[in-house]
């Protein structure tokens, strides 16, 4: 049973920036111990804007929402849309407790008649955080990239650092965030609830209880709030898995599909405020696991949002994106090429659905959200993953679909060791020895990361298609692992070898040819029907002008 529910008069006025988040508190008379005996909706009005958001407990008797302002000016803060359910179905509603605080007091009570109970005061930000400067995600006009919401494009280059927010301290979070963002990185992937082999947070603990009835364990979240908002104050986008849900031990497939939607609606009501980009499940074989299941998910949890960017974390060589692109909640194919260096797997990227499957409609950004980790092993033949391989991943995935972007991921990072020690919950992964993190900080694969990033800012890469065409003969047909990748816009062509050799091409003209380690232009090369690339043992970028 809902009830509209009224205050006296204006209690409070706060004043915010742009796209920056603002807090409200309030307290119920009643203490609650699952945070799910009753649901807080609060809305908020800017001349003919509303926005209704969902709130979230705090532990105890502790409620909140955080709003965030798109749009200049003087929002109310109405209780006409707060309604709060409880499983017992007495209402309860909102009344002003004090200046700053809002106090949910027992059902039925109503005061007053469409009064308000708070203003916020929108107003320009006024600093340089790109984030805050150009304004949240959205996709592109052409919908094959990611733009801020003044069109300003945004390059897709994340980091996998899955154990991270759960693990670190903020010292030491501050020291990462701060060299990815030397390192040109735009956002970091984590995980937001506990997850492979029970991984628990800093103090030892999970976020929720994994029995029916589902309680939220408040003080784990508490613990993550500071470090998700960190990542936005760094100019970076946070990207959290809400559920993941590979092992038959996540989430994702030890809770209900009702508690996998209380979790979500939760997860996402606390953090949906912040400059986000949501990965509803993580690792998930969705075929396997529902697909109608995560389509009820996200419908529930961003239904009181703030229409953020959102999509799902696969496992590796899946492709479940035909089933949700027609779902208003999903905003981009996102993939996992994965780490096996099998010759089927490496084909599945570069010559399956990522290469083909963005030719359908409706159109969808494709990005790779799991390539190669670098230090970590191939599953097939047990290959040593190199920046070479990173480098190889990479280039392969910006250029087989329209470009967007791609994720990085490092085996010590992932993992937020604070020792070497053993993968947890992933067996015998790297013989048990996987190094510290602060080992993943500055490597030889960061570096052709940042690298790769200013060669793509020399071009107009939000035109970038592919054009696999201009190849009079694919070397990768014979052996995948030469793969040529090769696209194209109206000023340029760029293709990438992981081989040097002789590329014949159907272009004739002048190609720069760059050593993607150093990012050093080694010579032009006059093309007439093919590139000779020099060192065989290495792999080369050419790009004609």
């Amino acid at each position: 049973m809902n009830d509209t529910l009224y205050t006296k008069k204006e209690l409070f006025m706060r004043t915010i920036e742009q796209y920056k988040v603002i807090e409200l508190s309030f307290t119920s008379e009643k203490t609650y111990s699952t945070g799910f005996e009753m649901e807080l909706f609060v809305e908020f009005k800017c001349g003919k804007i509303s926005k209704k958001i969902r709130g979230f407990w705090d532990g105890d008797n502790n409620w909140k929402v955080r709003f965030s302002p798109e749009i200049l000016g003087q929002w109310v803060v109405s209780t006409t849309a707060v309604t709060c359910v409880t499983a017992s179905q007495k209402n309860t509603c909102v009344t002003a407790k004090d200046g700053s605080r809002l106090s949910l007091v027992t059902a039925y009570q109503k005061l007053g008649n469409n009064a308000q109970h708070g203003s916020v005061k929108c107003v320009e930000y006024a600093g340089d955080n790109p984030i805050y400067k150009h304004g949240p995600l959205k996709l592109s006009e052409n919908k094959t990239h990611l733009v801020h919401n003044d069109g300003t494009p945004f390059f897709w280059l994340a980091d996998t650092a899955w154990n991270g927010v759960m693990r670190s301290d903020e010292e030491n979070w501050q020291k990462y965030l701060d060299k990815r963002v030397e390192q040109r990185f735009t956002a970091i992937q984590y995980v937001s609830s506990h997850w492979r082999g029970n991984a628990l947070d800093l103090a030892g603990e999970p976020s929720c209880t994994e029995k029916a009835p589902i309680a939220i364990n408040p003080d784990f979240f508490k613990r993550l709030d500071r470090k998700v908002a960190m990542i936005n104050e760094a100019g970076l986008i946070a990207t959290p898995v809400a559920i993941w849900t590979f092992l038959d031990t996540d989430l994702g497939c030890v809770l209900s599909e009702e508690d996998c939607i209380k979790l979500a609606k939760y997860i996402v009501a606390r953090y949906d405020a912040y400059q986000v980009i949501w990965l509803l499940g993580g690792d998930g074989d969705y075929q396997k696991t529902g697909i109608d299941k995560w389509k009820h998910i996200g419908r529930a949890a961003f239904e009181y949002s703030h229409n953020r960017i959102a999509t799902l974390h696969t496992c590796g060589v899946t492709w479940p994106n035909e089933f949700y692109r027609d779902e208003n909640w999903y905003s981009f194919m996102g993939y996992q090429s994965g780490h096996s260096d099998s010759e089927n797997d490496i084909k599945w990227l570069t010559v399956g659905p990522p290469a083909t499957e963005w030719k359908k409609q409706p159109t969808l950004p494709v990005i790779n959200l799991e390539p190669n980790y670098e230090g970590a092993h191939g599953y097939a033949h047990n290959t040593f993953y190199t920046d070479y391989h990173v480098r190889r991943a990479a280039y392969w995935s910006l250029l087989v679909s329209p470009t967007a972007g791609v994720t990085y991921g490092h085996d010590a990072i992932w993992n937020w060791n604070f020792e070497t020690g053993p993968s947890e919950g992933h067996g015998n992964w790297g013989d048990g020895k996987i190094a510290p993190w602060y080992t993943g900080l500055e490597t030889e694969g960061l570096n052709s990361m940042k690298i790769m990033r200013d060669i793509f800012d020399t071009l107009d890469w939000t035109t970038l298609t592919p054009a696999q065409e201009l190849l009079n003969e694919q070397p990768g047909d014979s052996n995948p692992t030469s793969f040529v990748a090769v696209a194209k816009n109206r000023d340029n062509i760029i293709m990438y070898s992981p081989c040097g050799g002789t590329v014949s091409i159907k272009c004739n003209g002048q190609f720069k040819i760059i050593n993607p380690k150093t990012g050093k232009t080694v010579g032009i090369q006059d093309c007439s029907n093919s590139i000779t690339f020099p060192n065989p043992d290495q792999d080369w970028i050419g790009i004609f002008n």
